[in-house]
């Protein structure tokens, strides 16, 4: 079946003499691979030379059963350029892509994190708080990949949670006083950064974008995230070492 959309280039890699490998998360069928056959003999047979993050218009021969589909076109709508001016706002971009390519599935429709891959990439050009939108960008896609945080009562006994509260890894949610029985899994987290997560969460992109964190706020942000997302992946994102 020859079918038409619009993805995002999540990686590249050269396959054989002449063509490339790439996954797109696309629009209308999720995260896609396909082959370029030729590109590299003759670039000119492609509108696109496959830069990572960039938007492109593609057709390919939908194979059933197949893991990699033969893609016939692929053509640049958007380069992103900001995004490569600036290494930290490159890193910040290979974090996300490295991110979307890790937690969802293959050919599985979703239009809200194909969405939030395009806010992201758009913000990032321009944005001067690179952190908090990394932040953000890890908050919704936990939240849209099946992964959301347990964080308005307790995760072992359904209590609302009045004090203070540890966030357990393997649980997914927070601890009342009386639950935290497994500190080594738990991590203290303060009710700012709850507050920060449930806004994130709720919002809109733009909405949530204009919300201020302060920076302890956001050093307890990246801790929690960070091990959370390691916990359950079971793995180091390799771009996370170059994120400050």
């Amino acid at each position: 079946m020859i079918v038409k959309t619009e993805g995002i280039v999540l990686k590249s890699f050269d396959f054989r003499e002449t063509s490339r490998i790439a996954t797109f998360f696309t629009r209308d069928f999720g995260k896609v691979k396909g082959v370029l056959k030729g590109i590299r003999k003759t670039p000119g047979k492609f509108g696109s030379s496959l830069d990572r993050f960039s938007l492109n218009d593609i057709v390919y021969y939908q194979y059933r059963n197949a893991d990699i589909h033969l893609i016939s076109q692929c053509d640049m709508k958007q380069y992103y350029s900001g995004l490569r001016q600036d290494l930290k706002r490159l890193t910040a971009a290979s974090y996300a892509s490295e991110l979307v390519d890790t937690v969802m599935p293959t050919e599985q429709e979703n239009l809200e994190v194909y969405t939030l891959m395009q806010d992201c990439f758009s913000d990032l050009q321009t944005v001067r708080d690179i952190s908090k939108l990394v932040h953000m960008f890890q908050i919704k896609i936990l939240s849209l990949s099946g992964f959301r945080p347990h964080l308005d009562s307790c995760v072992r006994c359904a209590d609302k949670i009045q004090a203070a509260a540890r966030f357990h890894l393997r649980l997914g949610g927070l601890l009342c006083g009386r639950c935290q029985d497994t500190p080594s899994e738990a991590m203290a987290i303060s009710r700012g950064a709850v507050a920060s997560i449930m806004h994130i969460q709720q919002a809109p992109w733009k909405q949530a974008l204009r919300l201020g964190l302060t920076l302890p706020v956001q050093k307890e942000l990246k801790y929690v995230l960070n091990h959370f997302l390691v916990f359950h992946l079971e793995r180091h994102l390799r771009s996370t070492r170059f994120l400050t």
